[in-house]
């Protein structure tokens, strides 16, 4: 297939069909480019985060290992279609999930080789990176991790099999799979160019056409508004509760549509503003437990927004809510630690550690000035 490339619609040229001369080039691609692979034909919404290379099995290293938001494991290999037979291709990768199992049934030490790969990679530990890629709290990161501990022992992984040909009989045998068995198994089929300095690549996606939801494997409870107001019922304390619900309908009404944490025990939200600089479309303001554990989300902001601009922000949101006492008061003792040591460098990374809801509003009148200042938080960026 060739493809046509032109600059306001003058100057069109040809560009051929090109090849990714060796795995381990499409291998690296990959792993450098995650968002190549279109894991958003399995669910909208999907982020990818590959976490290790060459990860170590007794029966041989996994090209890439991945997780996404709900703790879905991903067993990525490459595989340039001239080079093997379609048999060999699925029963390797096959072979490769099976000894994944059979070599970590400790979760303990699978997080410890997967941290050496992390921090080779990225500098940091594996946690840190899952709260920072995905923008989540440590409790949130706890239970995606647990996800991913539930679904190795079980087995339950998403195969991914990269290559530059998906014939119609490996259609069919991925089909096949997907139709009886617990696990999935995907193939990418990818068109690679080259033009000058710039590489095309379009990826094709088969084995999303079956959808499943296996019993005995791990799914994590993808959490709404319905579950969110059925904790806040739970909660002994009516007029705790009643403050709950008044601070998530703000949220609601006057801000964007909240984000929703997993789990089952508590209810978590995320009461935010639509930012279409930041990186996920929104900025995170508070993090809201059912239970009324709250956090302000400083670092979030940072994070989507990197460098000056991020930090203008976060600055700016710190100078609203710093007129609520109880704020400046967290604030305060958290600058003091940090100059202690005895956090990280940047009072960004700690929004409103160990903060319950009585502590944040300890009244009505804490409440409506926090609402204030958020209101003038928004009028401000936008």
């Amino acid at each position: 297939m060739t493809i046509i490339i032109s600059k306001n619609g003058k100057n069109a040229k040809p560009v051929p069909e090109s090849t990714f001369e060796r795995e381990g080039n499409l291998q690296k691609y990959i792993y450098d480019n995650p968002e190549s692979i279109p894991v958003y034909d399995i669910k909208k919404d999907i982020q990818l985060l590959i976490l290790a290379r060459e990860f170590y099995t007794e029966h041989g290293p996994i090209d890439a290992l991945g997780i996404d938001k709900d703790g879905e494991v991903y067993l990525i290999e490459t595989k340039l279609y001239r080079n093997s037979d379609k048999r060999s291709i699925v029963a390797q990768v096959l072979d490769y999930g099976a000894s994944l199992w059979r070599s970590y049934g400790d979760f303990t030490e699978f997080m410890r080789e997967l941290d050496a790969k992390v921090q080779e990679k990225f500098k940091q530990n594996t946690v840190q990176l899952v709260k920072e890629f995905f923008g989540i709290e440590d409790e949130d990161a706890a239970l995606l991790l647990e996800n991913v501990r539930q679904n190795l022992s079980k087995g339950n992984y998403r195969f991914v099999v990269l290559l530059d040909k998906v014939d119609d009989q490996l259609k069919n045998l991925i089909l096949f799979i997907n139709e009886n068995s617990r696990f999935d198994l995907f193939a990418v089929e990818f068109e690679y160019y080259k033009h000058e300095d710039y590489e095309i690549l379009i990826p094709k996606l088969y084995g999303a056409e079956v959808k499943k939801d296996i019993a005995g494997g791990y799914r994590p409870n993808k959490q709404n508004d319905d579950f969110f107001r059925q904790k806040i019922k739970e909660v002994k304390d009516k007029e705790l509760s009643n403050a709950i619900l008044d601070l998530y309908e703000f949220g609601r009404t006057e801000l964007a549509e909240p984000g929703y944490g997993t789990g089952h025990d508590l209810g978590r939200t995320y009461l935010r503003l639509e930012y279409p600089k930041a990186k996920s479309g929104f900025l995170r303001i508070v993090s809201l437990k059912s239970d009324g554990r709250f956090k302000i989300g400083f670092w979030r902001i940072t994070n989507e927004i990197p460098g000056k601009d991020g930090e203008r922000l976060s600055q700016l949101l710190r100078e609203k809510l710093l007129k609520l006492p109880a704020i400046k008061k967290w604030y305060a003792r958290t600058d003091k630690e940090i100059r202690e040591g005895k956090r990280g460098s940047r009072i960004s990374d700690f929004p409103g550690k160990n903060m319950t809801f009585q502590e944040a509003f300890p009244d009505k009148k804490s409440i409506e000035l926090f609402k204030s200042a958020i209101l003038g938080f928004k009028q401000a960026i936008k």
